[in-house]
């Protein structure tokens, strides 16, 4: 059954804030995202990869070392974490500093999207690629936006301010961007393709 959940820190710009991490199963930081968790006197479970940007390896947690540089960190400890049965992974840290590394966490997200559910939190708003259907609650007044990776067909969305019926969109043509919620509850489906949903901190 996949109920096992992981809080997963990349060495990107920190959150502000720390969510309860007695709500995982697992706790583990990227490299240099250790070097946060360190200076908030945090301990995670694991921390793992290359160690190219970390500045003390701690003595007291389980470290992987991973220096395969065929694969990126993130890819990495998913690996790790898929194979000790972790599902939901929640990764904050993604986004901010060096742009190509925010691009290549999604490319990475899309590509696992079938072997585990990934999620991507900020300052800002949630973000994650959804399968066909998917129904999102208590987002009433949040700006939800609808990416396609590069397209994504067949979309019919309900509860939002400016709803898609069967309609198809393409990056680089049509996008869904800045659409926001009506209902408290939403619902989107598409019958193929790739999509990435962005949902705001109201």
């Amino acid at each position: 059954m996949k109920t096992k959940k992981a809080f997963l820190l990349l060495n990107g710009d920190a959150p502000k804030e720390i969510p309860n991490l007695s709500y995982y199963d697992m706790v583990c930081a990227i490299d240099g995202a250790y070097n946060h968790f360190e200076a908030n006197n945090i301990l995670p479970d694991l921390v793992t990869g290359d160690f190219d940007s970390i500045h003390n390896i701690p003595t007291t947690v389980e470290v992987i070392k991973t220096p395969n540089q065929e694969y990126t960190d993130f890819e990495k400890a998913l690996q790790i974490l898929k194979q000790r049965g972790y599902y939901y992974i929640d990764v904050y840290g993604g986004s901010g500093k060096e742009h190509d590394h925010f691009l290549g966490n999604i490319s990475t997200a899309l590509q696992w999207k079938l072997d585990v559910s990934i999620s991507f939190f900020d300052d800002f708003g949630k973000y994650f690629f959804i399968k066909e259907h998917i129904e999102l609650t208590k987002v009433k007044g949040r700006n939800i936006s609808l990416i396609p990776f590069p397209n994504a067909y067949g979309i019919s969305t309900k509860g939002l301010k400016y709803p898609l019926k069967n309609e198809d969109l393409t990056f680089g043509e049509r996008i869904g961007t800045r659409n926001k919620a009506d209902e408290e509850t939403v619902v989107i489906s598409y019958k193929s393709g790739n999509l990435l949903i962005y949902i705001s901190h109201l």
